[in-house]
């Protein structure tokens, strides 16, 4: 990586690399924590609909006062401070922002954030994967058609899944699988807002010290964020999800391998070529071994008998067979590590992954029996889960996809399990971004048939 030596040639010639955040929750302090110790990177501004909230992120991740005391963008790139305010049209209007951190967890909101930003030419950096992963194609080419980079968020699990993908491909490996390690059982799929910390262990006064969101937290809790990451990374290396949604396979580090191989050769996946996850939890709670819980992973074949030779004599972690091996990264920092996609935009013109096609959908699933008039809460809530599904499946049930679940009335009654059908629903709000989506699934209908 020369990242940094492309970096301080910006630097030394008095060019700094310009960006802006929107959104300055958990990710967005990550980001800003690092941002301020990166020199040649300026955050000339931060948006966030309750500047409090800003300030205090700013004051959590130890900016002095002064350097976030800009009283515009104009006046933040005569100064070298940032500009805080609750209008990210603000960002937009800056002509010198190269690139935009859109980092609201926001479905509706972060699709419009990006059309903007790329509507006034700057570069996307889209930590917002339920943006992604409803409309992240179209987005993409809308980005390239004007010269731009939408690009998926280093330090979070997709991006680096992608990474070792390309890893793979480039050496020539026969991909298996790809995923990510995660605490999950499946007593956890019907966790609420009122019931995530105790799955985390953590108590009452643990919490109140933290930014922590209840909602958010269970949207990893009952499988839903895994769920949407997943069916983004198949949008972004032509990999596909299990026909019924992701399985959960508990899984330790020296499992990989033969756990994620087809079937027919003693696996769990159907076939190759999927993505799903490595459970860091058995069924009935005992933690596995040497689990991943914070990695990604992926695994992959030997093509002839010499390499599978040189899997054992190098090392890898292979299955009893030894054609499958796994390479894995063990952590993930998410906003700690995003500068990496900011500057891969701006220095190289390169995505840290980007969705290309229409090929996994995160979508709506009960949680428990509901009648009409009831209203589905959206990502992390009381109402429904979210599950991976093959892109035409999704199609052929007209499945509603997460992203579009948020404060929406059932029109029409759904069993638990049951997924959520556009005509379950009564749409009448964020019309645009239903319109956005239809248009991506017009643009982007997937082919039949499957790539590894």
């Amino acid at each position: 990586m020369n990242l940094s030596t492309m970096l301080s040639s910006r630097a030394a010639g008095g060019r700094p690399v310009r960006a802006a955040l929107i959104g300055a929750g958990k990710f967005g302090s990550m980001v800003l924590s690092q941002a301020q110790k990166i020199e040649g990177l300026h955050m000339v501004a931060v948006a966030d609909l309750a500047l409090a909230r800003a300030r205090d992120a700013m004051k959590r991740v130890g900016w002095p006062e002064e350097r976030y005391a800009a009283s515009s963008a104009g006046d933040a790139l005569k100064t070298g401070r940032t500009y805080l305010t609750e209008d990210a049209a603000d960002l937009f209007a800056c002509d010198e922002i190269e690139c935009v951190i859109e980092a609201t967890g926001h479905p509706i909101a972060g699709t419009r954030h990006a059309l903007a930003a790329i509507e006034h030419g700057k570069h996307v950096v889209m930590v917002n994967v339920e943006a992604d992963v409803m409309v992240g194609p179209l987005l993409a080419e809308k980005a390239r058609a004007k010269g731009l980079v939408y690009s998926m968020a280093y330090g979070d699990q997709p991006a680096l899944i992608c990474e070792l993908v390309d890893w793979v491909r480039a050496c020539g490996f026969e991909l298996t699988a790809a995923g990510k390690g995660m605490n999950f059982e499946p007593r956890y799929r019907y966790s609420t807002p009122d019931t995530v910390w105790k799955f985390f262990g953590w108590s009452d006064e643990e919490v109140a010290k933290g930014d922590f969101n209840p909602k958010m937290y269970n949207s990893f809790t009952d499988g839903t964020k895994a769920a949407i990451e997943m069916a983004a990374v198949a949008n972004g290396t032509g990999l596909d999800c299990p026909d019924d949604g992701l399985a959960f396979p508990p899984a330790g580090l020296h499992d990989l391998a033969k756990v994620f191989r087809p079937a027919a050769d003693g696996g769990r996946m159907a076939r190759a070529g999927l993505v799903d996850i490595a459970a860091s939890q058995e069924p009935d709670g005992r933690e596995v071994v040497n689990n991943i819980r914070y990695g990604v992973f992926v695994t992959f074949k030997a093509h002839n008998e010499y390499t599978r030779a040189c899997f054992k004599q190098y090392g890898l972690l292979t299955d009893p067979s030894g054609w499958y091996a796994s390479m894995w990264r063990p952590f993930h920092i998410i906003g700690l590590e995003t500068s990496v996609s900011v500057l891969s935009a701006v220095l190289r013109g390169e995505a840290t992954g980007s969705s290309r096609e229409f090929r996994g959908d995160a979508v709506a699933t009960a949680k428990r029996d509901m009648q009409p008039g009831d209203i589905l809460d959206g990502e992390g809530g009381f109402a429904v889960w979210a599950n991976a599904i093959p892109a035409s499946r999704s199609l052929q049930l007209r499945a509603l996809p997460i992203g579009l679940a948020q404060n929406v009335r059932l029109k029409r009654a759904v069993r638990k399990d049951q997924i959520v059908s556009f005509d379950d629903v009564e749409l009448t709000a964020d019309l645009d971004v239903v319109a956005l989506r239809r248009e991506m699934e017009d643009r982007f209908r997937p082919a039949q048939g499957a790539a590894a």
